[in-house]
């Protein structure tokens, strides 16, 4: 490792930790990013895991956070390369009828799919996705009081409320179901409070511009954030895992791009006694097992919608996803789980031979478990996509340990960083004027364990980074897309 001095260092390499390192750099700072592995981009990368030819996302796949977010928005990531693919239906969500409901960019158009919920849904859609502009920056950032309060309080009237008491609002299956597929993204029982913000956040962004996925693969807006660190004049060192504090070279502030499990091996004996106490109290949600196909042909869906799917939710009505959830955080392994399954090589031509395909999915398992869910998921697929399994060229699967062994901030298979509950939503890691700042002064935390919590968006980063800069440093922090 380097022993030149720094004036920040920022471990992991991450959406968060690379979104920490260029904002720092853009301030005028010397700033040296590590990495623990030989590829750099944390939960963005992309590999052959099953057969020559065939690319495969490793963690995150479709990205409409990151092609959204208020930060990335503002770097030239496509001088580098980044260029996104938008399918034309962003989510379709099939049922055991052969229908399917599907959301595309065109609210109306959504909403006229989904029968009698029709005005229902323009109504609960319609306002949020038009203030969007107004309380995108409010919603995805810490704590504060918003700049349009109103607006802001006509998206929290919703959001805050459980999936299933939002869905009260619709009667048919359709669009109850619809709503459920996009909560079971919080990772958490549907009955929980604010299970419906992701639900809006996803239907909000697809209504404004599609799910959006990397030609190349999700390496590719790590390659891009990256190059631009570099061409910023940032160094970065792979290869190496830092497992303390005393690893680093000098630096007046450190950005740890980990969860609380990690820094309390890397730093816990610097950390004041109440800080360590708030950092063994962190509750993680529940794991995934994953798994990457490559497939001989596409998946052969029932409901044709599903063909125009970047992203394609596996789980029929409202009734069983939450069922299969709840199931799930009590520590059961449901026969029919949620699947959430992304079908990239029907948009990009990149990610497979000729004439082949690939696929991504996952279910949500208990934290930590060990059970092979290979049958159970497949059997979902088959379900919607009866002869699915004779296209399977090969497999690659992830259990929660193996995910965990990939990337440390996994913690049992946790890919948020940690449970995003109402208790740990504003508050995570622990309850402090800033949750970027540790207690010991200079050192920051920069992952998705710091609002606003998961997602390829890189604001934990930002605002760690933004903190950091005006505690350490007196300096502003560049701007969002939309401030002034």
């Amino acid at each position: 490792m380097s022993t030149s001095a720094y004036d920040a260092v920022v471990v992991g390499s991450g959406p968060n930790g690379l979104a920490a390192a260029i904002a720092l750099q853009q301030a005028g700072l010397a700033v040296l990013l590590l990495e623990g592995k030989r590829e750099l981009g944390g939960g963005l990368r992309t590999a052959e895991l099953t057969l020559p030819g065939f690319r495969h996302d490793i963690c995150s796949a479709i990205h409409p956070l990151a092609a959204a977010s208020p930060y990335f928005q503002t770097l030239p990531l496509a001088q580098y390369g980044l260029h996104y693919l938008t399918p034309p239906v962003a989510a379709a969500h099939p049922f055991d009828d052969g229908t399917a409901a599907a959301v595309v960019t065109s609210l109306a158009d959504t909403a006229r799919s989904l029968g009698p919920d029709a005005a229902s849904y323009q109504r609960l859609l319609g306002p949020l996705v038009e203030s969007w502009p107004n309380i995108a920056n409010d919603v995805l950032a810490p704590l504060h009081f918003p700049k349009h309060p109103l607006d802001m309080a006509r998206f929290g009237l919703s959001a805050l409320q459980p999936a299933t008491l939002l869905a009260r609002r619709f009667t048919g299956d359709k669009a109850r179901g619809l709503l459920a597929g996009m909560a079971a993204h919080a990772i958490q029982p549907l009955s929980n409070l604010t299970t419906s913000a992701i639900a809006l956040v996803l239907l909000i962004a697809a209504h404004r511009g599609g799910w959006p996925l990397p030609q190349g693969g999700s390496q590719a807006i790590a390659d891009a954030l990256v190059a631009h660190f570099r061409a910023l004049g940032g160094h970065v060192e792979t290869g190496t895992f830092v497992r303390s504090l005393a690893q680093l070279p000098p630096a007046r502030a450190v950005l740890l791009d980990v969860t609380p499990a990690q820094l309390l091996q890397i730093a816990g004996h610097s950390l004041s006694s109440i800080y360590q106490w708030q950092l063994r109290r962190y509750r993680y949600g529940m794991g995934v097992f994953k798994i990457d196909w490559a497939l001989a042909e596409p998946i052969p869906f029932t409901a044709p919608e599903c063909a125009q799917a970047g992203t394609v939710h596996l789980g029929n009505t409202l009734e069983e996803i939450a069922a299969g959830e709840r199931a799930s955080s009590r520590g059961q392994h449901p026969n029919r789980p949620f699947v959430l399954l992304a079908q990239q090589s029907l948009f990009d031509a990149t990610r497979a031979p000729a004439g082949r395909h690939t696929a991504w999915a996952y279910c949500h398992v208990p934290n930590g478990s060990r059970v092979d869910m290979t049958a159970a998921i497949e059997g979902q697929v088959e379900r919607f996509a009866p002869g699915f399994r004779e296209r399977i060229l090969a497999r690659h699967t992830f259990d929660t340990a193996q995910l965990e062994a990939y990337n440390p901030n996994y913690v049992g298979g946790d890919i948020n960083g940690g449970l995003l509950d109402l208790s740990q939503l504003f508050t995570r890691p622990a309850l402090r004027a800033s949750p970027y700042r540790t207690s010991q002064r200079g050192l920051y935390l920069c992952s998705s364990a710091t609002p606003p919590g998961g997602g390829v968006h890189g604001l934990c980063g930002y605002y760690a980074a933004r903190r950091a800069l005006r505690d350490v440093f007196g300096l502003p922090a560049p701007p969002l897309h939309g401030e002034r």
